[in-house]
């Protein structure tokens, strides 16, 4: 009756015209969505500044100390 070719795009015509309505709102929030994510991503940016790409006066990058976990070691029951 109708092949794989046929089905797909009158999937495709369906989905974009029940999609029609919601398409303007679609966009508008995925512009938003955007603006969002550049805003913090400039702000993550001028949060680290210069200290970021600094080294030490050997040209080596500054080293952090090890993080430390304290806790309790405990055995595991076996199933």
């Amino acid at each position: 009756m109708f092949g794989i070719g046929e089905l797909t795009i009158l999937l495709l015509v369906i989905v974009a015209v029940l999609a029609v309505k919601r398409l303007p709102d679609l966009t508008r929030s995925a512009g938003k969505a955007a603006r969002i994510l550049k805003s913090e991503k400039q702000a993550l940016k001028e949060d680290d500044g210069p200290a970021a790409g600094t080294t030490t006066g050997d040209g080596e990058a500054p080293r952090t100390p090890p993080r430390v976990i304290r806790g309790e070691a405990t055995e595991r029951e076996t199933p």
